[in-house]
């Protein structure tokens, strides 16, 4: 089987997935114990019949419950997500999404990019100097920093950068480019300048640091014992025998093997990412995908709630079909039989 056959098949197996998620979401929304009309009503207008009934007929409930999931499947392949209800009456999610999705994507890409880029070589470098000063180190601080709660940890950082014109002698609001707060969205708008580039990634910076501190010491702990495994391959030990020089052992027979069991990691992890963001862009106030959920759950906007389940469910299996790529980038044996 060719890599391409391979990644076909892993496209569609997705299809399934999608379409048992989509079916268990709009079945949790509309023919769950909340109804969906009385919810986007409230309490004082579910007493108005005509108000019941119109709201019944623009929600599509007044249809047969298998037309119904036809139509509401169709809308949302064809992207036609219908207007919210309660949060900001008449406006389209779809506009709503354009609009809330990119704080979210920048959250997750720097906390995605702070966990890879600083777990995954603490552990390969702990790996490699394995019962030294430098593990016993990192391996201490990735337990550490992994048991700490994200919610504690956005609030202890908060009132460190709020405070560390006193507690560190620096003022962060003016480090480096200024900011207007800590807290709040970053403007992602003209990011090609470099002052623009620089003061949104400062502005995302602590969120994502905080998001992405679990799997920054789950990467460190994996990443540690992937190098150590790898390290006693008969391979690796064979090539040393043969006198490949320990620069190229590393680079090429160590480093790449011991990303395999990385990959499902990464990407599994990125899904706890989606999760978190909801407390994380709460406490820092900002107004992504998680806040936008937060804030419809809450509110009981039952068909913004199916139209963000259906953008998360989508992400998910996009990350799953980035791993299968990145399987075969990595692990060339990927894609032919037997695997």
């Amino acid at each position: 089987m060719s890599r391409a056959r391979y990644l076909a098949k892993r496209l569609a197996m997705t299809l399934p997935v999608l379409w048992a998620g989509m079916s268990m979401t709009w079945f949790a929304i509309y023919m769950g114990p909340i109804d969906p009309a009385a919810s986007v009503l409230g309490s004082t207008q579910t007493q108005d019949p005509e108000a019941y009934e119109a709201a019944r007929e623009q929600l599509g409930l007044d249809q047969a419950p298998l037309a119904h999931y036809q139509d509401w499947m169709w809308n949302m392949l064809t992207l036609d997500l219908g207007q919210t209800w309660l949060l900001y009456p008449g406006s389209s999610v779809d506009t709503l999404i354009l609009q809330f999705l990119p704080r979210t994507l920048w959250l997750g890409v720097w906390a995605v990019i702070i966990a890879v880029f600083v777990g995954v070589p603490l552990g390969f470098y702990a790996g490699l100097h394995s019962n030294t000063l430098p593990d016993y180190v990192a391996s201490l601080g990735g337990i550490v920093w992994r048991a700490m709660p994200n919610f504690w940890l956005a609030v202890m950082l908060l009132t460190l950068l709020v405070q560390s014109q006193d507690l560190l002698g620096i003022d962060w609001d003016s480090l480096i480019v200024p900011v207007d707060a800590i807290t709040g969205n970053p403007n992602l708008q003209n990011l090609h300048r470099p002052s623009n580039f620089l003061a949104a990634t400062k502005k995302i910076l602590p969120a994502s640091v905080v998001l992405g501190s679990a799997a920054m010491g789950n990467e460190m702990r994996i990443g540690r014992t992937a190098v150590l495994e790898t390290k006693q391959s008969k391979y690796v030990d064979l090539a040393r025998a043969k006198g490949v020089p320990d620069r190229l052992l590393v680079w090429k027979h160590i480093f790449r093997n011991a990303l395999v069991p990385l990959v499902p990691l990464v990407t599994n992890e990125a899904f706890l990412l989606i999760g978190g963001s909801v407390l994380v862009e709460t406490v820092f106030g900002i107004q992504g995908m998680g806040f936008l959920f937060f804030r419809a759950a809450i509110q009981g906007d039952l068909p913004l709630i199916g139209a963000l389940m259906f953008i998360f469910i989508v992400v998910m299996l996009a990350i799953n079909i980035l791993q299968d790529i990145l399987y075969t980038i990595i692990d060339p044996r990927v894609g032919y039989e037997g695997n």
